[in-house]
């Protein structure tokens, strides 16, 4: 039984809101000296006056004020634990309302040890604000994780932001804070105030729960029903379901940052919605088949595109709401278009509302700034070893998949995860528990969550950012790997760029940089991606790491694109580079469409949706991915020439195509290559042609081989290889 004594500290401590355990004094307590008596007691310093009306309405108490700063009590029966209050404020307005300290706990105990564990993985349902109903009355509840806390409170446009009002009840377990607080709406304005275990009021911090926030630079959290929305399954997502964690399925990426890919008048942001309309059709119309979002998790701060997350669990306002966001991932669905979401696991801002130091400790990062802190980035470091930090991450994953349906979540910055000593020198680190720079907690954790989301939600995949020699990224648990669906080539990216950017009359001396990447193709499940980071500051768009005169820098780009998208792997190109966008990406300003219009930039346009359109059309191009079968060079060698001839294979593998590609301008006559059968070849593609404002030359008509032995096969044939371009053959058969 709660103790119903107040003693003159304990009027203090509610008065001054430094009551840790209001539960204890403030509501209905029966009285241990008159069992068929209890005592009533509110704590409301905007009150005038306060009566407690009986169940019923039948009995009006007046409340006696026991302190002027706004606590009040009176004695009431055993039986009158059902009551309202009636308040009056100082301008005569009356309120009929329920005492908060009236209603239950809405969490309970019983998930607690889930948490502690780190297995709580829909701890989103229970954790953040949720309206509801207890006890037939409509409210919101609210759930925090504080255990250094000494008292947590919600404080809101509904209680003056005073944080003596709403002291939440904690749970000593696992160190939830919870209340639920009567009629309170959607859209209602939250933060929790804290004060510390040494007795510091902390700065507000916004709900790391939270489904929806303020437009920044606010940072409020904001009630939202999160079952508001009502979803409408079609055909169009099973098909998505079917290919996006499938290594025979075409998987081409368009990725996109939400504020800079188009803007309206004004240089305002389009929203979610206006989005859905105007990106996805383009998006289908190009030829993609997934769309991947630059983080859209809430962020304080634009510059960091979305990757100093502050809401893990909340869409960003800044395009509209989370029912906004939700018709836009249902857009692409029904456009048959996958969604991948960056999703921000490695790092977290410093921001006060954030989850810095939460409670007044480290709490959501390690104590050890050796561990704990990235000195390049300005940020945090989640401690992966705390169970109930792997399960706010993992309630993240789960949320995403679930919640809006999302069809894959792409891993940020791994690499910084993985090792102790990133981006550290000598003396800045702390090894591991057997002395090596592995982040044994981090691998976990990657281990962890790329199992649950697999098991949980089969028809998703995950894609991990990781740039260093790390093996086995996306091979499974079982065998030791970190069970990622798939990984972003970065070696390949560095080598190729690297290439393209050289002067023909050099590349022949680095001919490697294009082929040596084949020897380790099919270690991982590999993306070829051209993303964001290549295209920013002071690093070039595309277009204009391509050398020579304007013809040129196109022929190389539109070569280029077809060496990629005939290369083994899946497709990643950044908003802007599908038509040659000559200035690098700027998060500021939309991407400069009226581009478009310039036949250059057109016919690349044109080029990226007709390589897009053959890549889904063609099995050889993307069965067997991760399989050296799917791949065969005619010749590794010819850097003389700066050729690349090779083969590739469906599962069937009398399906196949050839791709050729001559990074010189020279015009390549009586080039001869080795073709596995002797019937009739089509060049199904030409970047050099005139529609791509090529120079138009190729090979015509149907291509017949000669009985001229060449490069190990019986038969031949004699091309032209069109300068500075790449060509694809298919065999024709009567």
């Amino acid at each position: 039984m709660y103790d119903n004594v107040l003693t003159k500290e304990n009027i203090q401590n509610i008065i001054s809101g430094r009551e840790s355990n209001p539960f204890a004094f403030l509501g209905f307590h029966k009285l241990d000296n008159d069992p068929k008596s209890a005592v009533i007691r509110v704590f409301n310093p905007f009150a005038k006056k306060i009566s407690v009306i009986t169940k019923g309405l039948s009995m009006e108490l007046p409340m006696e004020k026991i302190h002027d700063d706004g606590l009040y009590e009176t004695i009431v029966g055993e039986d009158d634990s059902e009551y309202k209050l009636l308040i009056t404020d100082d301008c005569g307005r009356e309120v009929l309302t329920e005492d908060t300290y009236s209603f239950p706990s809405t969490i309970g105990e019983f998930d607690n040890y889930l948490l502690r564990e780190g297995n709580h993985f829909e701890l989103y349902h229970k954790m953040g604000a949720h309206i509801m109903t207890l006890n037939n009355i409509e409210g919101v509840s609210f759930a925090v994780w504080a255990p250094d806390a000494y008292r947590v409170s919600v404080v809101g446009d509904f209680n003056n932001w005073d944080g003596r009002v709403n002291v939440m009840r904690r749970h000593p377990v696992s160190g939830i804070w919870d209340i639920f607080i009567p009629h309170l709406k959607e859209g209602t304005l939250y933060k929790f105030e804290i004060i510390s275990r040494d007795g510091r009021l902390l700065p507000l911090k916004s709900d790391p729960y939270g489904f929806y926030q303020e437009l920044r630079p606010k940072t409020a959290s904001v009630v939202w029903n999160e079952n508001s929305y009502k979803w409408e399954v079609n055909e169009h997502w099973e098909k998505i379901k079917k290919a996006v964690n499938s290594n025979d399925a075409p998987i081409s990426i368009y990725e996109v940052h939400l504020g800079s890919w188009k803007r309206k008048d004004g240089n305002q942001y389009l929203s979610y919605r206006e989005l859905a309309h105007d990106l996805i059709p383009y998006v289908k119309y190009m030829g993609f088949t997934h769309i991947e979002l630059l983080p859209i998790m809430e962020y304080p701060f634009d510059g960091s595109w979305g990757y100093q997350t502050t809401g893990m669990f909340a869409p960003t306002s800044r395009y509209g709401t989370p029912d906004d966001f939700k018709y836009f991932v249902e857009q692409c669905h029904n456009a048959g278009i996958a969604v991948i979401l960056d999703w921000v696991a490695a790092h977290f801002p410093k921001d006060a509302h954030g989850l810095a130091n939460f409670d007044g400790r480290p709490l959501y990062e390690y104590a050890d700034d050796r561990k704990g802190e990235h000195k390049d980035w300005g940020t945090k470091i989640y401690d992966y070893g705390r169970n109930e930090v792997v399960n706010f991450l993992l309630a993240s994953a789960t949320f995403w998949l679930d919640e809006y349906k999302v069809d894959g979540l792409r891993f940020d910055a791994v690499a910084s995860m993985l090792y102790l000593d990133y981006s550290r020198g000598a003396g800045q680190w702390v090894p591991n528990i057997y002395g090596g720079r592995e982040n044994l907690e981090a691998i976990a954790f990657l281990q962890k969550v790329n199992t649950l989301m697999y098991a949980k939600y089969p028809d998703t995949a995950s894609f991990a950012e990781e740039s260093t020699g790390w093996g086995n990224v996306s091979r499974p648990v079982d065998i030791g790997g970190l069970g990622f669906g798939y990984k972003w080539n970065m070696g390949w990216m560095h080598d190729v760029l690297d290439y393209m950017s050289k002067d023909p009359i050099y590349r022949k001396y680095i001919h490697h940089q294009m082929t040596h990447c084949i020897m380790y193709a099919f270690s991982e499940n590999f993306v070829l991606s051209i993303s964001h980071d290549e295209v920013v500051h002071c690093k070039c768009s595309l277009i204009n790491k391509m050398p020579g005169d304007k013809w040129q820098k196109f022929a190389n780009l539109r070569a280029f694109y077809g060496y990629m998208w005939t290369f083994p792997g899946r497709k990643l190109l950044f908003m802007g580079g599908e038509f040659a966008q000559y200035n690098e990406w700027n998060e500021n300003q939309s991407l400069d469409w009226h581009l478009t219009n310039d036949p250059y930039n057109k016919a690349i346009q044109k080029e990226v949706k007709t390589l897009n359109e053959l890549y889904k059309s063609e099995p050889a191009l993307y069965e067997n991915n991760s399989s050296p079968d799917c791949f065969r060079w005619l010749d590794y060698n010819d850097s003389e020439n700066s050729v690349f001839p090779y083969i590739r294979y469906a599962k069937n593998r009398d399906n196949y195509l050839i791709a050729i590609t001559n990074m010189t301008p020279i015009v390549r006559e009586n080039y001869r290559i080795g073709v596995p059968e002797n019937c009739e070849f089509e060049e199904i593609f030409n970047s050099d042609d005139f529609e791509y404002m090529g120079s138009g030359v190729g090979n015509k008509g149907h291509l017949k081989p000669e009985a001229i032995q060449w490069q190990g096969e019986n038969q031949s044939l004699s091309l032209v290889l069109p300068p500075l371009a790449t060509i694809i053959l298919k065999p024709v058969r009567k």
